[in-house]
């Protein structure tokens, strides 16, 4: 069997911040090991985003199978659910073919949604939304939140009163299933319930290396051709800086540059210091990863200490495992 005992599930996270590296030291345990990568990345799932999103070029995913790239329209939704289910049918695929998923990306969210599960909770209602959007224009949210308070006390103490849009989604909740939303969220159930699973954290050891990286990364993807890419979305007409897909960092920025209300090289600062302050919110989620195993990303032997822990953890017999030379 490949990655280890006989049966056994197993699965590699692969997490950092954004600039860390992640991609290529997937590519090159992926090189070694029979894994196949799939994407944790709430930008890199929209098609046409490719030079902002650092997404893996085609040669990348010619020579290593990647999921949940290029599956929605930029003027599409994406969230942590659907991520969640699209990525346990994505390892069950990977798991069937005798290989075994290595987890990848930046968006902690969705990490966190698979680690921890996610309720299973109706889709909206627009029928019920505006029922209830009408009850507050004639009494007020603080009348709605009592009314919440009294179907489900937990959930009206843990949300504000001038909280509307989760008090209404907490009161669609009850109406449309006749339970609290507080119950309904306790049914969890972990992606990872019955799988042996490694973590590991990339990130420079020193910040100010990751800010040069981050800074240095921008400034190829502008030379890359950047500012073509976000202009051709523009182009379309049917996108705004409300889409989620626009509001991924550098092309929000490069956004309001070419619609005149900035200049490039100040729309470049803005991006950059963006993406920073995201790669300062990415590790303090990283932090709260208990299980996780830190790695200097800018190690030259990163990968190679990667490839020990995963041998002493037992992810596969050394007779499974292509030479490790190069690895360095």
């Amino acid at each position: 069997m490949t990655g280890g005992v006989a049966g056994r599930r197993r699965a590699i996270l692969l997490m950092g911040p954004t600039g860390a590296g992640k991609s290529d030291l997937a590519m090159r345990l992926a090189g070694r090991l029979p894994l196949e990568i799939i994407s944790v990345d709430s930008a890199l799932v929209y098609r046409g985003m490719d030079i902002g999103t650092a997404k893996p070029t085609v040669d990348m995913r010619e020579r290593v199978a990647h999921h949940l790239i290029d599956i929605r329209d930029p003027a599409d939704s994406y969230s942590a659910g659907e991520f969640t289910r699209d990525a346990v049918h994505a390892m069950e695929d990977i798991w069937r073919r005798g290989r075994q998923p290595l987890l990848v990306g930046g968006t902690m969210l969705y990490f966190h949604a698979l680690s921890h599960g996610i309720a299973e909770l109706p889709a909206a209602d627009p029928e019920v939304r505006a029922g209830i959007g009408a009850q507050a224009a004639a009494s007020g949210w603080a009348a709605v939140h009592q009314e919440l308070e009294k179907v489900d006390p937990a959930a009206a103490a843990r949300i504000h009163v001038n909280d509307p849009q989760r008090i209404q989604r907490a009161l669609e909740v009850y109406r449309l299933t006749g339970k609290p939303i507080t119950r309904l969220q306790q049914n969890r159930l972990s992606a990872f319930a019955d799988v042996d699973v490694t973590e590991f954290a990339v990130a420079p050891l020193e910040r100010g290396d990751l800010h040069t990286r981050i800074e240095l990364r921008f400034g190829a993807m502008l030379v890359a051709g950047f500012l073509s890419e976000v202009r051709a979305l523009v182009a379309r007409g049917d996108l705004s800086t409300e889409h989620p897909s626009m509001r991924a960092v550098g092309y929000r920025q490069l956004w309001r540059h070419l619609m005149g209300q900035c200049a490039l090289n100040e729309a470049a600062i803005q991006a950059i210091a963006a993406t920073r302050q995201l790669a300062k919110r990415q590790l303090s989620w990283l932090r709260r990863r208990e299980r996780a195993q830190w790695f200097d990303s800018m190690h030259p032997g990163v990968a190679g200490m990667m490839m020990d822990a995963l041998l002493k953890g037992g992810f596969a017999a050394p007779s499974e495992v292509t030479s490790q030379r190069g690895l360095c």
